[in-house]
């Protein structure tokens, strides 16, 4: 199985020192989708497409706050509105962190571990994991179809259910959906029972915009909840206590990020691979943190050990076979 290496960075270098190398793609193209889908994500979100990915799986976290509930778990623990940042760094950071390097890595499985640590102190229903995970198998390439550079792929598409199937086996969910369609079909159903107006819903919609307007000056925090109406389902919206934008603003975003996105296809602005290493930390600058201390100050770990490692392999092999 091919999966995320150091050796990218020399391989797919800017062609002149600026603009995006198509090796990326012919990489891509020439990976199986199932057993290379680790690697084919790796290049997806550190080449072609990190700053999309990142705003869209920011978008996907938002849509499950119009589940009842999940945002019944989410504001009874008070995390959004008393340490919202660092609940979002968190969150980030564990999921970028097996984004980045795969599943089967030190950080990967460090930070997977870490995640079903802090969820076992939960009691949250398996279609609520499943509706979560689909966010992220349906957002970003949602996304990606309206407002990225190109369009994903039918290859890449695979690769990325793939890989989104197997960290859903890795976090014990049961009966995954074994296609897109299958799991569409599911979703509709749930949000059918789920996706209802509640108190809880609003305070935690409301909560992580303010986390959002706190990343911008003033005088443009006031943007932030116009816009974000623009960018989520509409069918969300009334879940959160949030009326439809105008048709005009939901035009002007629209029109401003299609724009943003010829720009990039020709000069692409961001890092080259972006890497956790040089993104803006805001919780923890200069990177300064632990796997094991992410997350609520009760689910804090000691890092295992590396003669630890093949005993955390193992459980991790075990979890696979028992969710499969």
């Amino acid at each position: 199985m091919s999966t995320p290496d150091a050796g990218g960075g020399q391989r797919h270098r800017r062609l002149l020192g600026l603009w995006r190398n198509p090796s990326v793609r012919r990489e891509i193209a020439a990976l199986d989708a199932q057993r290379d889908c680790q690697r084919i994500v790796h290049l997806l979100t550190a080449y072609e497409f990190p700053a999309d990915i990142q705003r869209a799986t920011e978008l996907a976290l938002f849509h499950t706050y119009g589940s009842q509930s999940i945002s019944a778990l989410l504001d009874r623990t008070g995390q959004f509105s008393k340490l919202g940042q660092k609940r979002y760094d968190d969150t980030r950071l564990l999921i970028a962190q097996f984004m980045e390097s795969g599943w089967a890595s030190d950080p990967g499985q460090r930070s997977i571990a870490q995640m079903n640590h802090i969820h076992a102190h939960y009691r949250i229903d398996n279609e609520d994991f499943l509706f979560v995970l689909w966010t992220f198998i349906d957002f970003p390439l949602r996304w990606l179809d309206a407002f990225g550079w190109r369009r994903v792929t039918a290859h890449e598409r695979q690769a990325w259910f793939h890989y989104w199937v197997e960290i859903g086996r890795r976090m014990r969910l049961q009966h995954i959906p074994g296609s897109p369609e299958a799991f569409d079909a599911f979703v509709q159903a749930y949000e059918a029972r789920q996706l209802h107006h509640t108190p809880a819903n609003e305070r935690v919609a409301q909560a992580t915009i303010a986390i959002m307007a706190a990343w911008l000056p003033k005088p443009l925090r006031g943007a932030v909840a116009p816009v974000v109406r623009t960018l989520v389902p509409a069918r969300l919206l009334p879940a959160i206590g949030m009326h439809a934008p105008s048709p005009v603003l939901k035009a002007l975003v629209h029109g401003a990020l299609k724009l943003r996105a010829l720009a990039k296809r020709g000069l692409p602005w961001e890092a080259y691979p972006t890497m956790l290493a040089n993104t803006r930390n805001r919780t923890y600058p200069g990177q300064c943190y632990r796997i094991e201390e992410l997350g609520p100050p009760f689910a804090h770990r000691p890092q295992a050990g590396s003669e630890d490692q093949g005993e955390l392999e193992g459980e991790a092999q075990a979890q696979v076979k028992r969710a499969g």
